[in-house]
């Protein structure tokens, strides 16, 4: 998704030294350097504080700003110590202000009332990502696709298994190029999964992307499809080619005078085709429900 290697290998010891733990924990992540004396005086605070808290489920990691750039720059870091509070892999509170274990003690005692943390080894309330996957689906809908799948790609580290954020994820991945990347995802994930019926409109957005083409192929097939309208092979591949590239307006234009034209061509092709696009875009899909109603109205008047 456009990191360097060191840069991933830096979001890979974030994920492993906070995020997970931040699963059924109350992290306390503190940016600090060696040049820096408040940190020094801050750290014993904290430290203290940690292991007095241990037992309610709170666990403190350190993060060298010095030597974890990148992660201190996603987190917009402009001076040390900047410390926050970490829970399921977001940062729900910015502790920086509390200097004193008085402080910290008033702010922790808060967070441990409101969130789900666990104590000792229990096991962890499943956190509730629904309000992240409606974000991650408005901001796909909106049609920023890079960012969606980045979105759907943390909630995926909280709920692996879940058919909603994975066919988001998929989609999110095929409308912004990365078909190779959708298609490993998809095979990646257990049957009982990928047989979901939002995981099957997500596989049917897979299936359409393959069928893509570049600019120059796609000029070539809107021309063909132009001279001969006449011509189902062509107006067919010029339909697929179009959804393909996002065109989807043009693909179901052509389908529905396919349609018009030769109802039975090639068994049907035209409709199954737009069925197809139907179930990829989303059965709910407002584009999609206004033209199942042009559909409708062709086939039945």
């Amino acid at each position: 998704m456009g990191l360097s290697i060191d840069e991933q290998k830096a979001v890979d010891r974030f994920r492993q030294d906070v995020v997970e733990p931040s699963r059924d924990k109350l992290v306390i992540l503190d940016f600090w350097a060696e040049w820096c004396g408040p940190c020094k005086a801050l750290t014993p605070v904290l430290e203290k504080i940690a292991a007095e808290y241990a037992d309610k489920g709170v666990v403190l990691a350190k993060l060298n700003v010095d030597e974890e750039q990148f992660i201190a720059s996603q987190f917009q870091v402009r001076s040390i110590p900047t410390v926050y509070a970490m829970f399921q892999g977001q940062p729900v509170a910015d502790l920086t202000p509390a200097r004193t274990e008085s402080q910290l003690r008033t702010a922790l005692d808060a967070l441990l009332a409101q969130l789900p943390v666990v104590a000792g080894d229990g096991e962890a309330e499943a956190p509730d990502i629904a309000p992240l996957v409606a974000m991650g689906e408005q901001v796909l809908a909106e049609g920023d696709a890079e960012r969606a799948a980045g979105i759907f790609m943390q909630i995926a580290d909280m709920a692996p298994e879940d058919a909603g954020v994975q066919s988001g994820l998929i989609r999110a991945l095929v409308a912004s190029g990365h078909v190779e990347e959708a298609r490993t995802a998809l095979d990646a994930l257990p049957d009982s999964v990928r047989k979901d019926p939002l995981v099957a409109q997500a596989a049917a957005a897979l299936e359409l992307a393959g069928s893509g083409v570049d600019q120059g192929e796609l000029g070539t097939l809107r021309a063909a499809a132009a001279e001969r309208p006449a011509d189902m092979e062509a107006q067919f591949a010029w339909a697929q080619g179009a959804f393909a590239a996002g065109l989807r307006d043009d693909a179901a234009d052509t389908l529905l005078r396919m349609i018009a034209a030769e109802p039975g061509w090639n068994g049907g092709a035209a409709k199954a085709k737009l069925l197809q696009i139907f179930e990829a875009v989303g059965l709910e899909d407002a584009w999609a429900s206004a033209t199942r109603r042009r559909l409708s109205l062709l086939l039945f008047g």
